[in-house]
């Protein structure tokens, strides 16, 4: 997925990744698309549930994407079908909030 964005973001510098990344990939985003790749980790002193820093925004897009139905399950049968969806989904989003009512 990466890949693909090497040539359509040139303005692409910061990639927030979940700590399950760490390792050679903070490496190949710096070599390969000349991003920085930070890793939000949780902290070692809370226990219980903890909102992690920046994983709200991904998680509030989860919850936009998720309340149009036909993005409620996967009901598509390839990715690029899916991947489609979402891009209709957010461009719809947008719209109404350029243009609301």
């Amino acid at each position: 997925m990466l890949g693909r964005l090497r040539g359509r973001y040139g303005r692409l510098k910061l990639i927030w990744a979940d700590g399950g990344y760490a390792g050679k990939l903070i490496e190949w985003t710096a070599s390969f698309g000349n991003w920085v790749l930070e890793i939000v980790k949780r902290s070692d002193d809370v226990t219980g549930f903890v909102v992690l820093p920046k994983r709200w925004i991904v998680e509030r897009t989860f919850g936009w994407i998720g309340r149009y139905r036909r993005m409620s399950k996967d009901y598509e049968m390839l990715p690029a079908s899916s991947e489609a969806m979402i891009l209709i989904v957010m461009i719809n989003l947008m719209i109404h909030r350029l243009a609301p009512g």
